[in-house]
């Protein structure tokens, strides 16, 4: 069990695989991905931080600094990077003096949760997605809740487990096209139809 962080009004990108798991380059495990951008300094820098911290520390003691230092910066053992960078090794837009937080949950754990912001009338809570309703897209502000966990042996590494993920405002949509919305339209009532 690691230490679960709850991220508030972050924004979300790489959500290729969070509805629909897939495996990283064609290989592996089938897993539900995205990437939460978090700004340096903030409560949620501190809240990954400290989890980071605590969850090092017991794994691995007096050593957890150090082992820290050597997986800092490494994609593959560390999932909390500064200026995320493409193949080409360029800053990716939006993620410029920005922590990326990279977490995963594999598709035989379940799908994290999907949560609206709007309460279902019905029950009282947030109203749960499917992902097909297009309401939570790469570039939107979100909350989420992750788990902080250490791995240790031959993969040791700083890992993180997305659990859920709640849409809590738009934002510039990621990879292009705009986001749709009904601004602008106008709408006249319907006639009765002639006898």
């Amino acid at each position: 069990m690691g230490t679960i962080v709850q991220l508030k009004h972050v924004r979300i990108a790489f959500i290729d695989d969070l509805f629909e798991p897939g495996q990283y380059e064609g290989k592996g495990d089938f897993r539900h991905t995205a990437t939460f951008i978090v700004e340096p300094g903030s409560a949620n820098d501190k809240a990954i931080q400290a989890a980071i911290e605590s969850e090092a520390a017991a794994m691995w003691g007096k050593k957890a600094d150090s082992m820290l230092e050597d997986m800092r910066g490494n994609k593959n053992k560390f999932s909390y990077m500064k200026n995320k960078k493409d193949k080409t090794g360029e800053v990716y837009d939006g993620f410029e003096n920005m922590y990326a937080l990279s977490g995963v949950r594999k598709q035989k754990d379940g799908a994290p949760l999907f949560l609206h912001n709007v309460k279902d009338p019905s029950t009282g809570k947030a109203q749960r997605l499917t992902g097909k309703e297009g309401i939570i897209y790469a570039g939107c502000y979100v909350n989420a809740k992750v788990e902080m966990w250490a791995q240790g042996g031959t993969y040791s590494g700083m890992r993180c487990g997305l659990l859920g993920v709640q849409f809590d405002g738009p934002g510039d949509s990621f990879g292009g096209a705009s986001r749709t919305t009904d601004d602008g339209f106008d709408a006249v009532d319907a006639e009765d139809e002639l006898a």
